[in-house]
């Protein structure tokens, strides 16, 4: 049964959910339902039991997951072929912000991606999906709207090697 948002929005708001357990440890175990379990936990020498990913490595997963599946939407849309996608991420934080400083942000400072499409389309092709995958992608979104100074370097994988795609 649709809430009244979703009626009052025509059946375009989705509800998702999931349930998260800690054992008062640094370890988290995030259950998804149908998709599985994910445990997030710190490593070693921050205290975790090194289970699993940190949260923030979660997020920055999270981010190339999604680039992939707005970039699949898009490229579909557009009829726009490819091959692969492969991402690098890396981020850094300044950990006084989680120490308790209020004058620093308790995530990201940065978040560099690189992100690889084997193609054989056009350069402006792929500039065309990649501009509409930055602007839908929620991940993506989320982080620049939380102002992390956020950038993702696209390349063109082709048997003759890599091409960056130039960007405005």
């Amino acid at each position: 049964m649709a809430s009244a948002a979703e009626s009052s929005r025509g059946g375009f708001v989705r509800r998702k959910s999931l349930s998260a357990y800690n054992d008062a440890s640094m370890r988290t175990v995030a259950d998804f339902g149908e998709f599985g379990r994910l445990v997030l936990d710190e490593p070693v020498p921050h205290g975790g039991s090194g289970e699993g990913p940190s949260p923030l490595q979660a997020v920055l997963g999270a981010l190339c997951g999604c680039e992939a599946v707005t970039f699949r939407r898009t490229a579909t849309e557009l009829g726009f072929e490819y091959g692969s996608l492969y991402f690098e991420a890396a981020f850094t934080i300044d950990i006084r912000g989680r120490q308790g400083d209020r004058s620093v942000r308790p995530h990201f400072q940065t978040v560099r991606v690189r992100a690889v499409v084997a193609t054989d389309e056009p350069m402006k092709a792929l500039a065309a999906v990649i501009e509409e995958t930055e602007a839908c992608c929620p991940v993506m979104n989320l982080l620049l709207d939380a102002k992390v100074d956020l950038q993702i370097e696209w390349a063109r994988a082709r048997d003759n090697g890599l091409e960056t795609v130039a960007r405005p």
